[in-house]
């Protein structure tokens, strides 16, 4: 029986959000009647090239870092009230977060919980490192010839379907695309064809604006005195109650702080979209131009009026390459004349830099100046309109695969503590081995997800 109206809320908008967020939600949920999903998006680009760098050091990780923090509070109440769990928190090892998932299952006496893995993202399984370095760039850095460590497709939402159809109460899924974490329970429970493109893109819409989490609720919107939220540090997820109508509501959790309004859902609807009328994902290619939002109750809001288009016969990757090493490293100056010490303080550190033989930027910042807009990382001299005495921190950076090089740059705000003004304190280094990532376009017609359950490799 196809039900009326089915419920989705989400957990958490990146690697990282609030770890107790996802608790009302489940609490929430778990009141209302018909199908019911939590969501969890955890894995941006960076996060995933993250992961991917992780895994390579050790084969058993790669996944979520925060995984437990976010299932092991809600997973009884979501396993004993039958709200499913779909999830990105596979990144670069969804088998290990399957098998971490059961670990906290058996602990906490979830007896005989169906876990279900997305498997097929992983390019290099399908395609060697030297075809995807000949495809062109689309986003992101050149490719080129440098060495490729990963390389994973967004997924569509199909395979997150057939899961749920085959009973999982838990999916695992590596990279797919953020909306089908929503849209693959919609799939399932209405069961839209994969021509649906009306209907796919409410879906694909609705995940858009749960995907990230508190931002359609108040957080991330906030500007004291221009736009006003209400208990901010409690700031309740989203939920979506979607109909098979083409409409859906949002509203959030119960008894939690921030708001819906149709301010936020504009905003979210917003967020990252460079065409409204051309929104390309896996599974089609969503139009909100004409989509209209109305706010219809407290913290309810109603939007509806998606339009969709056929999909597009590629799918987006991301390639993550070796990047290197970043070294960054910071100073304080406090106090009377702050201002003119941090400035002699970077001129200093511009002179001895000129001697290090490097072929990548150092960049120099007074941190409460212009370190944020200005255009020339080079120019730190127009400082005039800001006072003198305050608290400023300098800052230098660069990057690049010569590690000695990287290290030699932080070492010379190191030496600021004797060699450098008065009274420099407070500092700090960071040397990280990077992943860079770049987006290519493949054949979708090349990539053949497949659904497994825990229990297959036992």
């Amino acid at each position: 029986m196809v039900p009326s109206v089915v419920n989705i809320g989400c957990g958490a908008g990146f690697s990282g959000d609030r770890v107790d967020a996802a608790i009302p939600v489940a609490e929430t949920l778990a009141k209302r009647e018909g199908p019911k999903y939590l969501i969890f998006e955890t894995l941006a680009e960076r996060t995933l090239a993250l992961a991917q760098k992780h895994r390579r050091k050790d084969p058993t990780h790669g996944y979520s870092p925060f995984l437990e923090d976010y299932i092991r509070p809600i997973l009884k109440k979501c396993y004993e009230t039958g709200i499913k769990i779909v999830s990105n928190f596979g990144a670069a090892n969804p088998k290990g977060a399957a098998m971490k998932i059961s670990e906290i299952a058996d602990q906490l006496g979830c007896k005989n919980i169906k876990i279900a893995i997305v498997e097929g993202d992983d390019l290099l399984q399908v395609m060697s490192s030297r075809d995807i370095q000949n495809h062109p760039t689309i986003e992101g850095l050149e490719i080129g010839d440098n060495e490729v460590i990963a390389a994973n497709v967004y997924l569509g939402a199909r395979p997150i379907a057939e899961a749920l159809s085959r009973g999982a109460d838990v999916v695992v899924v590596g990279r797919c695309t953020d909306p089908a974490l929503v849209l693959g329970p919609l799939v399932k429970e209405f069961g839209w064809s994969e021509d649906d493109w009306i209907n796919l893109a409410t879906g694909t819409m609705a995940g858009h604006l749960l995907e990230c989490g508190g931002q359609v609720t108040g957080a991330y919107f906030a500007d004291p005195g221009y736009k006003d939220v209400p208990d901010l540090a409690n700031v309740g997820f989203p939920i979506a109650e979607v109909a098979n109508d083409g409409s859906l509501i949002i509203t959030k959790a119960d008894n939690t702080g921030g708001l819906v309004s149709a301010q936020t859902v504009k905003e979210q609807l917003l967020y990252e979209i460079h065409d409204p009328e051309n929104y390309f994902t896996a599974d089609v290619i969503l139009d909100i131009s004409k989509v209209r939002v109305l706010e219809v109750g407290p913290d309810r809001v109603k939007v509806s009026g998606a339009r969709g288009k056929q999909r597009p016969g590629t799918l987006k990757a991301t390639v993550s390459i070796d990047g290197g090493w970043m070294g960054e490293a910071e100073m304080s100056y406090a106090g009377p004349n702050a201002l003119k010490r941090a400035q002699l303080a970077i001129d200093v550190l511009k002179s001895r830099c000129r001697d290090i033989k490097t072929n990548n930027p150092i960049r120099f910042d007074i941190v409460g100046t212009m370190s944020v807009h200005s255009g020339d990382n080079e120019d730190t001299t127009n400082t005039h309109k800001y006072p003198d005495d305050g608290d400023y921190r300098i800052r230098i950076a660069t990057c690049g695969h010569d590690k000695e090089i990287v290290e030699r740059v932080n070492q010379e705000m190191l030496s600021l503590y004797c060699s450098g003004p008065a009274a420099g304190g407070g500092f700090r280094q960071h040397l990280t081995d990077q992943v860079q990532t770049a987006s290519i376009l493949v054949d979708r017609n090349k990539i053949v997800p497949k659904v497994h359950f825990l229990t297959d490799y036992a």
